[in-house]
C-alpha cells in the first residue's frame, strides 16, 4: 500500500516521501496517527497544497524537541527501592516509575513511550543510563540512580 508520510519515521521516510508499507501499518497506525494518507491522486495533489504549513509544522516540533532535550541533558534521577540480600530489588523499576520521579522533580515533563531502557525494567541498585526518544532526530540520555531504601 503506498503513503505519503506527513512527518518524519524513523527506518521509513522523511516528510512527503511515497513509501510503500504493508496495509495493515498504513490502516491501523501511520493514517490514526495522522502520520501519513494514502496515496491517491487527489490526496497527492492537498499535499503539495500544504508542503509549506507541514514543513513549518515539523520545523517547530524540532526545535521543541532541542528545547527539551537541552533541558534534560544531564539530568540525575533517584529512586529508592526496598531490596534483597544480593543487591537485588523487590520487583523492579520500570518506565511509569521513572516517569513519575522525573516529573516530581519538576523537571521537563516527559513521557514513559518516550524512554527507552537498555535491558528492560531495572532489577539492581547502581547507576544506569537511560536513553530519552524525544524527536525522529532528537535523543538525550538522563542517568537514574537506584538506591536502597531505609529502615
Amino acid at each position: 500500500m503506498d503513503v505519503i508520510l506527513l512527518e518524519k519515521i524513523g527506518n521509513l521516510g522523511v516528510l512527503g516521501d511515497k513509501v510503500s508499507v504493508k496495509s495493515g501499518y498504513a490502516r491501523n497506525y501511520l493514517i490514526p496517527q495522522g502520520k501519513a494518507k494514502m496515496a491517491t491522486a487527489e490526496n497527492i495533489k492537498e499535499f503539495e497544497e500544504r508542503r509549506a504549513e507541514l514543513e513549518a509544522q515539523a520545523a517547530e516540533k524540532l526545535s521543541a524537541a532541542k528545547a527539551r532535550a537541552e533541558k534534560l541533558e544531564g539530568l540525575e534521577v533517584t529512586i529508592t527501592s526496598k531490596i534483597s540480600g544480593e543487591n537485588k530489588l523487590f520487583g523492579s523499576i520500570g518506565t511509569v516509575d521513572i516517569v513519575d520521579a522525573v516529573n516530581a522533580m519538576g523537571a521537563e515533563a516527559i513521557e514513559k513511550k518516550e524512554l527507552r531502557l537498555p535491558e528492560g525494567n531495572i532489577r539492581e541498585i547502581g547507576e544506569f543510563d537511560i536513553d530519552v526518544h524525544l524527536h525522529a532526530d532528537i535523543d538525550t540520555t538522563i542517568k537514574l540512580i537506584v538506591l536502597p531504601e531505609e529502615g
